[in-house]
């Protein structure tokens, strides 16, 4: 399944990074940032309340199903265009071997604009956690088909400690109650089928309604049209996150009005 062939590549990526900079090296630096920072307010989390829903606006050049989705990736332009046409938050693909992202994008972005940034990739190992603090994200994609709930608990305390959400994502009802378990406090549910690759919103419809109302929720994925934004907003979702749409388009502020309903 792709999803072993993206683990075992952050894993091998995570490998070569510690050969390059230690991780008790990077775990030092981030708490440090986190020490400095003072009080915590979790800015990501704050983005995504109360919104109608909020928009959690990607940047991603590539994916494993599409293949080149941006030929033009004018990653900095297009992030500052997100957040003037009204993005709450701006998502960030770091997974260079099936994504083609790199660090540095989430890093230049986070320094640029004032909205808070997820780092996107393949949590896998604690390293990334601290490194996403020192790149300048306010939250980390902890992803319940690859983290058992013991460890999405052991991430997200971590998360917490350094003042990063944690995005727990899930596919299906074993994994929103993973999540759960864990003290998740913003679910995401992915509407792609990891086996088949075909993506539908109902996905997240249907898993709404295990996520209680005080745990924030996140619909990611073949979001496409504003009524498919209508129908998630029906469904009481918090927050939608929304990627190759907007990659696609060639107003991508434009976009983001139509989407809204605007």
């Amino acid at each position: 399944m792709i999803l072993d062939d993206l683990a075992a590549a952050a894993q091998a990526r995570v490998a070569q990074k510690k050969r390059m900079i230690p991780f008790e090296e990077v775990r030092k630096q981030a708490e440090k940032l986190a020490s400095d920072e003072g009080r915590f307010e979790f800015p990501f989390e704050k983005a995504v309340v109360g919104k109608d829903p909020s928009f959690i606006c990607e940047i991603k050049k590539a994916s494993p199903s599409k293949g080149v989705i941006a030929d033009d990736f004018s990653y900095r332009n297009i992030s500052q265009e997100y957040e003037m046409a009204g993005a709450d938050c701006i998502s960030v693909l770091t997974e260079p071997d099936y994504f083609k992202g790199d660090d540095r994008y989430l890093k230049e972005i986070s320094d640029i604009v004032s909205v808070p940034t997820l780092r996107k990739d393949f949590t896998v190992d604690p390293y990334l956690i601290y490194e996403a603090k020192l790149l300048g994200a306010s939250c980390v994609l902890l992803i319940a088909a690859l983290l058992d709930t013991n460890t999405i608990l052991e991430y997200r305390a971590m998360c917490d400690e350094l003042g990063l959400s944690a995005l727990v994502e899930a596919h299906d009802e074993r994994e929103i109650y993973s999540a759960l378990d864990a003290g998740a406090r913003l679910v995401g549910v992915n509407n792609r089928n990891l086996k088949t690759f075909e993506v539908n919103i109902q996905n997240s419809i249907r898993l709404r309604k295990l996520v209680p109302k005080n745990i924030l929720f996140v619909a990611e994925s073949g979001i496409r049209n504003p009524e498919d934004i209508q129908a998630l907003r029906n469904a009481g979702v918090d927050g939608v996150l929304i990627g190759e749409t907007l990659m696609r388009s060639s107003d991508k502020a434009g976009m983001i009005r139509k989407l809204r309903g605007r």
